[in-house]
């Protein structure tokens, strides 16, 4: 059981660094991303369909690339940027890129579900760009906007276990590695219990945290 703890420890901290530092980046850039889409779109606060369709057309080429493929399809680009193909650090690289579309079109989701009425009063009251995205579609979608970096937290934790089969570290890699390679049945079921109980508590929290901020839902005595 030492032995165990030994090897789960580190690995599990590993994880977290890697899905909390790429779930900061992915969930910035997504988020700006996002906003982009929407404002952009026909009908909104500033069209630009050329804009508009290019972004589109990025954001979806990115979600049709399989993140085991786009592991290995952005190896030059991960030791440019890291120094190195292997480990927790290179692994973020590949994890950014694979989650920031995604995250994208979540975004854009929740914030189009924003009552159109409510930013045009923000603009007659003469609000500045900035002010309208924050006080508006912002400030409305913010539970949809938790349960979008729910799903972000939670999807990173599965992509992490996927780096580790091509030497990202953390759980994957040590299931890999110790449990899978070295037929260490209890190595691959404790990785396992902890993968589940990651997600889960990502889950529920996200979940509680957006059910508060929802002024629409009545909240539990």
């Amino acid at each position: 059981m030492s032995e165990l703890l030994r090897l789960l420890l580190p690995a599990t901290l590993e994880t977290l660094a890697m899905v909390s530092a790429s779930g900061l980046l992915a969930g910035t850039g997504g988020l700006l991303l996002g906003i982009l889409l929407t404002v952009t779109a026909p009908g909104r606060l500033y069209p630009a369909p050329l804009l508009h369709r290019l972004l589109s057309a990025v954001i979806n080429f990115g979600r049709s690339v399989p993140f085991i493929i786009l592991i290995v399809a952005v190896v030059p680009f991960t030791r440019l940027i890291a120094g190195t193909s292997i480990g927790t650090a290179a692994a973020i690289v590949p994890l950014v890129l694979g989650a920031l579309p995604y995250v994208a079109r979540l975004v854009e989701a929740a914030l189009l579900e924003v009552d159109h009425g409510v930013v045009e009063a923000v603009v007659v009251m003469g609000a500045r760009p900035w002010q309208v995205v924050v006080h508006a579609y912002l400030a409305e979608s913010l539970p949809a906007l938790t349960r979008v970096v729910t799903v972000l937290l939670v999807t990173l934790v599965s992509y992490s276990a996927m780096a580790g089969t091509v030497g990202g570290g953390g759980l994957g890699d040590l299931a890999i590695r110790y449990g899978y390679q070295r037929f260490r049945p209890d190595v691959m079921a404790a990785t396992v219990v902890v993968l589940v109980t990651l997600v889960q508590s990502l889950q529920t929290a996200g979940d509680r945290l957006a059910r508060r901020l929802d002024h629409r839902a009545p909240q539990a005595r």
